[in-house]
């Protein structure tokens, strides 16, 4: 049944959100010279590396680490940038991700491949076995605002009773929490 919602979202928003798609990469284009979408390996079920899509919302040559470490790292972040990722539309590609099945809509947001703390720690909870999703409870308990250590307790809360009343509660905090921009430092 999760894979099944999963398709069908995934298809439905790719034609609904069609118009912001467009306007959005048209926008990037505008903004700064690169390409539009931004792809990057990252751990997905079991830990295999699967490529990311998000609208780049980055200057081009911007180091590949978390946002929260590049210090003053918000410089790197385009003007365009700065409204998509406070509006979470930088992450609407991955329904691309959702429907070839990499990702889900809920699921724990994928790390980074070189988050290797983060991805060692989920794999000893064995929140590796599930496909990360474009939300997920530890994004909507504290997103950015919270440790390493409190995702991985969210992220095996979720493994441990995810239903699928329990994931329309969390797509519903996720579009409470974009509206009021909960959560997001960058």
């Amino acid at each position: 049944m999760k894979r099944a919602f999963d398709l069908s979202s995934s298809v439905v928003g790719l034609v609904a959100l069609s118009p912001i798609l467009v306007a959005t990469a048209i926008a990037i284009k505008v903004d700064s010279d690169g390409p539009v979408l931004f792809k990057q390996k990252r751990p997905g079920k079991d830990n295999e590396l699967f490529d990311i899509y998000k609208f780049r919302s980055m200057a081009v040559d911007t180091p590949n680490v978390e946002t929260a470490k590049l210090g003053q790292g918000v410089s790197y972040i385009t003007k365009v940038g700065h409204f998509i990722r406070r509006t979470s539309i930088d992450e609407l590609p991955q329904l691309i991700n959702v429907a070839k099945g990499e990702m889900s809509i809920v699921g724990p947001r994928p790390a980074l491949f070189n988050q290797y703390d983060l991805i060692e720690m989920r794999t000893a909870v064995n929140v590796h076995t599930i496909k990360p999703g474009i939300t997920g409870l530890a994004q909507v308990m504290g997103r950015d605002e919270i440790s390493d250590i409190e995702k991985v307790a969210y992220d095996q809360y979720y493994l441990e009773h995810q239903t699928f009343i329990f994931d329309m509660w969390i797509i519903y905090k996720t579009f409470v929490n974009v509206i009021k921009s909960e959560g997001i430092t960058h």
